[in-house]
C-alpha cells in the first residue's frame, strides 16, 4: 500500500493524526530529499512522542522520478509505503504524479492524505477566489516565455493563482503593471509560519509597498480575473509561429494543450 502524505508547509502543528499514524508505521519512505524527510520525521517524533517504525528512504524527485519507477520492483508496495513531499501536497507543484500513474497502471492500491497545501489556503485567504480558479504553479523564469504566461494570466476570465520566488516576486508584480497596474493582487509570504505577511492591493501599490521589504520566503500570488471578458487569448498557432527555441516553446504549447513537453519537443525538432 501506498500513501500519499502531505506535510506541514511551516507550522508542524498542521500535520494531521492520520498522517501521523501513517508516517510512524510506514516501512518504506519515498521522498525529494532523504535528509529533509529524515528531519521532519525526527521533529515529529519528538513534537508528538511518536513510536516511529524503522524505514528505508529513497529519494525520488523531479530530476529521478521517471527512471525511479521505470527500475522499481512492485513488490516493494507489498509493505507499508510513503511518499512524502518536502513540504505541502505531493503532485501539486511537487513530484508525485508518476508515481501515481505508475499505481493506476499496476493496478495498486493507493490512497492519498489531506492535509497542508499553500495553493488552497492562498485561494481562501486572497478574498478573490469565490468558486472557479485556474492554478499555474510557477511560470517560466524568463523571457518570451514567461510574457506569454503573464499575459495569459491577465486575460483569464478566472482568477489565477502562482507561487513565486523571492528573487522573482518584484519582477512579476512589475511586470503586471506594465500590463495592467490596477490589477488587484493577492501576495502571501510565508504562509502558516511565525513571520507570514499578506498584502492585497492593485499592482501599482504593491510596488511601492514591496520596497525595502524583505522578500525572502516563499510566495504565493492570486491574480484577480480580467474584467474584460472578451480578452483575446494567446493561441496555438500564435505560439507555433514565435521565433524562439524549441524547448520554450514546448513548455507554452504544454500548458495549453496538456500534452508531454517531451513529445512536443520531440515532434519540433524533428
Amino acid at each position: 500500500m501506498l500513501y500519499f502524505v502531505p506535510t506541514p508547509i511551516g507550522n508542524l502543528a498542521d500535520i494531521s493524526e492520520r498522517a501521523l499514524n501513517v508516517i510512524s508505521s510506514s516501512e518504506i519512505v519515498f521522498c525529494e530529499d532523504t535528509r529533509v524527510a529524515k528531519k521532519l520525521i525526527n521533529l515529529l517524533k519528538d513534537r508528538y512522542n511518536l513510536n516511529i517504525k524503522e524505514k528505508i528512504f529513497y529519494s525520488v524527485h523531479s530530476h529521478n522520478e521517471k527512471d525511479f519507477i521505470f527500475n522499481i520492483d512492485q513488490s516493494i508496495f507489498e509493505k507499508e509505503c510513503i511518499y512524502m513531499s518536502d513540504a505541502g501536497m505531493p503532485c501539486i507543484s511537487d513530484p508525485g504524479v508518476h508515481l501515481v500513474r505508475y499505481m493506476q497502471e499496476k493496478k495498486l492500491a493507493y490512497e492519498v492524505l489531506s492535509g497542508s497545501n499553500a495553493l488552497l489556503l492562498s485561494a481562501v485567504a486572497s478574498g478573490i477566489v469565490e468558486k472557479e480558479f485556474t492554478f499555474l504553479g510557477f511560470l517560466s523564469n524568463r523571457g518570451e516565455a514567461r510574457k506569454i504566461e503573464i499575459q495569459n494570466v491577465l486575460n483569464s476570465i478566472y482568477p489565477v493563482v502562482l507561487y513565486e520566488s523571492p528573487k522573482r516576486i518584484i519582477g512579476l508584480i512589475d511586470d503586471i503593471c506594465e500590463v495592467d497596474k490596477d490589477r488587484r493582487v493577492f501576495l502571501i509570504k510565508e504562509a502558516t509560519k511565525k513571520f507570514e505577511t499578506k498584502y492585497i492591493d492593485s499592482a501599482k501599490n504593491l510596488k511601492i509597498a514591496l520596497e525595502d521589504k524583505n522578500l525572502n520566503g516563499e510566495w504565493s500570488v492570486v491574480i484577480e480575473a480580467s474584467k474584460n471578458q472578451n480578452s483575446e487569448k494567446i493561441t496555438l498557432q500564435d505560439i507555433e509561429s514565435l521565433d524562439i527555441p524549441p524547448k520554450q516553446k514546448a513548455k507554452l504549447i504544454s500548458k495549453i494543450t496538456g500534452k508531454s513537453v517531451k513529445e512536443i519537443y520531440n515532434n519540433l525538432i524533428k
